[in-house]
């Protein structure tokens, strides 16, 4: 099982992903929200999300509203938050880059 991170090193790592910030409440997960021109542009994004996942075989919660798209990553299995999820969302945010 994945190693959970403490509370200053989630906070720490989320420094270094500037879209990516704790949603409200008391889940343990990071959250982010990426706009596009359209529904497609946001499904493109989507796609290539799920192949980075897959690769990874660690996978985001995923909501897709026409334009926008918004993850949540947790490793539920481990019940907070690990490496795991801060790999993949620095991932995520160069898909978005790029």
């Amino acid at each position: 099982m994945s190693q959970l991170l403490t509370d200053d090193e989630v906070t720490d790592r989320l420094g270094d992903l500037a879209d990516w910030s704790r949603p409200n409440g008391d889940e343990p997960a990071i959250t982010a929200t990426f706009k596009f021109g359209d529904f497609a542009e946001a499904l493109a994004f989507v796609n290539r999300v799920g192949a980075a996942a897959e690769e990874m075989d660690h996978h985001p919660d995923i909501d897709i509203r026409w334009n926008k798209v918004t993850l949540v990553l947790s490793t539920h299995s481990a019940g907070g938050l690990t490496a795991a999820d801060f790999d993949l969302a620095g991932k995520i945010s160069q898909l978005n880059a790029s």
